[in-house]
């Protein structure tokens, strides 16, 4: 009987996370999570799948003072680093220690958040997690996704594959990730009655931030 393959285990860059990032892109990721933070005011449940050391989280429950958020992370290390950034909001929020693929949405959620989380999954796995959290969820339900992609310009492209490849070699020495492709989100969502209301891209397009809406 084969066995399955190991899982990425995030804890190992838990502690540096934040500082790989900066070295990387300096705060062009945390600009990219943040830049639509405008148009989140009235969302009163958050699911955020795979936020790391909580960041964005921290901002938006900082922005939204009645919003409580449930936070789902398989390394017990980010959800610490998590829970001490929103330590002013710890009433307001539940964390769990999982994979997002095995979560369910609570009824009264009005916002998914994948911030540079759906790149860690296959594309099986993310048609999979859209489908469960369409089929869970309201319309009007928000999702709010960031993530890395190929520039549409010919110029840019080879350097942004280039990097984007040395970003999963990187992180499967760190980490045990065995994913090398970046997934279509995209396409997934929108089979799964999400439909796109707004998109920002920084460096060309190899990363962006958008807003999805079910329908």
């Amino acid at each position: 009987m084969s066995m399955p393959p190991p899982q990425p285990d995030f804890d190992r860059v838990a502690r540096i996370y934040r500082w790989a990032e900066y070295l990387a892109l300096g705060p062009l990721l945390q600009r990219t999570r943040t830049h639509f933070l405008p148009q989140l005011t009235g969302c009163r449940r958050a699911l955020m799948l795979g936020d790391g050391d909580g960041r964005f989280l921290a901002r938006l429950l900082q922005q939204e003072a009645t919003l409580h958020a449930a936070a789902v992370d398989t390394s017990a290390r980010m959800l610490d680093l998590l829970r001490a950034r929103c330590v002013f909001a710890d009433d307001r929020l539940h964390t769990r220690n999982a994979s997002a693929l095995t979560v369910d949405v609570q009824p009264d959620t009005d916002l998914i958040v994948t911030h540079f989380f759906l790149d860690c999954l296959t594309q099986p796995e993310v048609d999979a997690l859209t489908q469960r959290i369409g089929a869970g969820t309201q319309p009007g339900t928000l999702w709010l996704l960031s993530d890395f992609a190929l520039p549409r310009s010919s110029a840019l492209r080879p350097f942004a594959a280039l990097y984007i490849r040395t970003l999963y070699v990187a992180f499967r020495i760190l980490t045990g990730l065995r994913v090398t492709h970046l997934p279509d989100p995209q396409t997934a969502l929108a089979a799964s009655n999400f439909i796109r209301v707004a998109r920002h891209e920084r460096l060309g397009g190899l990363i962006y931030t958008e807003i999805w809406k079910h329908q």
